[in-house]
């Protein structure tokens, strides 16, 4: 993967004289308290989504796997609102693989159809599929899966082998314990699991079903547990607060990367352009559910709070004070109006692949070869965040912070190695 470098004369933040009223300071506190929101409302969400498994659990029905489904969906919106955070901030960076790594050998954790695949040399365990072998080798250990616990998913199983695609853990470990594999290539529809897959008994339609509900209960709880302690590193003496506030320099870098670095490496390549180039739904983020076109839109909008100092709670409150776009304004006006509107084109482009979902146009039939429309939409995000990132670098000049860097990727640096 490439990295886009930036650059300046300076490394001194020169705010002397801008004409906002609110202090770098202010706006570093801020980005604080909004990161606590966002991440409150992804554990308040979450909680919701362990309550609705816990019910599936106990009382396996069609009903009760669709409102475990809706409540992993609900979940989504807050959580993806938080990605912005990642790459400036460490703290998050190093935490974010526990709870959104993507893509997954699903093979790892449950049957999979038989054309899926066995083990390749590059992943020997992407059909181990742990919840039908309470006993296995891993690295050369037997491992003892008897009871699928947290602390076997977290400590053992999850990118077990040094293999990044071994995803044991987080959001998409659940979203296919919900959904299953999506089976229908560039079709429209989602996994369509059967709620008889937690069913007790003779009822039990693809055996092992209470070891099923075993994993998914620990990788809910996991998910908990691991916001909570996200939550916890924002508040008042947490170690991200701290950080992010403690030199503003050095804050308004990390503000800026995770823009930057969301916005361009991460979203415009590798969760949108490289799925593009490769034609393969495999590449959505959300596959099993058929949700991508929402998490692109909410990372999208978690970029967009961020430099407005806004975010609306899941409960309707309105979190908004001293934001990057004051300080902007203050130092170049115009340039705050250009990022302003870049953010709104994104959000139009993002919203477009959204409502063309909703209304059947699924993201997997977008990525389809020769599906002109789809191609469209999905680069009509493509360039809408390219350009976004363009302001953003010229918000890193206008603020003489030098030495940034933004992550890449090779669907946009350098196209012709992802297909060697």
């Amino acid at each position: 993967m490439t990295r886009l470098f930036l650059t300046t004369t300076s490394l001194c933040l020169t705010l002397a004289g801008a004409a906002s009223a609110q202090s770098a300071g202010d706006v570093l506190d801020h980005y604080a308290d909004l990161a606590a929101a966002k991440y409150e409302d992804s554990l308040t969400t979450a909680r919701a989504l362990q309550d609705a498994v816990n019910s599936l659990i106990a009382n396996p029905s069609p009903e009760a796997l669709s409102a475990a489904r809706g409540a992993w969906l609900r979940a989504r919106v807050p959580y993806q609102q938080t990605e912005v955070y990642r790459f400036g901030n460490a703290i998050v960076d190093d935490w974010e693989g526990k709870v959104n790594a993507w893509p997954l050998d699903e093979g790892l954790i449950d049957y999979v159809e038989g054309a899926y695949g066995g083990p390749s040399d590059a992943n020997q365990l992407a059909a181990l599929n742990v919840i039908a072998n309470p006993v296995f080798i891993l690295s050369g250990q037997e491992i003892d899966a008897s009871h699928i616990t947290p602390a076997l998913l977290e400590g053992q199983l999850h990118e077990a082998d040094g293999v990044e695609a071994n995803v044991a853990t987080g959001y998409h470990a659940i979203e296919f314990l919900l959904w299953g594999q999506d089976l229908n290539g560039h079709g429209k529809g989602a996994g369509n699991r059967p709620w008889t897959d937690y069913a007790q008994g003779d009822a039990c339609a693809h055996d092992n079903c209470d070891r099923r509900a075993e994993y998914l209960k620990a990788a809910t709880d996991l998910l908990v547990s691991d916001l909570e302690w996200m939550v916890a590193q924002w508040q008042e003496g947490g170690a991200a607060r701290a950080n992010v506030t403690a030199d503003e320099q050095a804050g308004l870098t990390a503000i800026l990367t995770g823009m930057g670095s969301l916005s361009y490496g991460e979203q415009a390549g590798e969760r949108m352009r490289l799925g593009l180039m490769l034609n393969d739904p495999e590449e959505e983020h959300d596959c099993f559910s058929d949700n991508t076109h929402n998490s692109h839109y909410y990372d999208g909008m978690g970029v967009r709070s961020v430099y407005h100092g806004e975010y609306v709670r899941i409960d309707g409150t309105l979190v908004s004070g001293p934001s990057l776009a004051d300080l902007v304004a203050g130092v170049d006006a115009s340039l705050d109006v250009e990022m302003r509107a870049r953010l709104d084109d994104t959000m139009l482009a993002l919203g477009r692949i959204k409502t063309a979902a909703e209304a059947g146009f699924a993201y997997d039939m977008m990525l389809e070869r020769g599906n002109a429309a789809g191609e469209r939409l999905i680069m009509g995000g493509v360039d809408a965040l390219i350009a976004q990132t363009r302001s953003i670098e010229r918000i890193v000049a206008a603020l003489d912070l030098g030495g940034l860097e933004f992550e890449g990727s090779d669907s946009l640096d350098n196209p012709s190695a992802v297909f060697q």
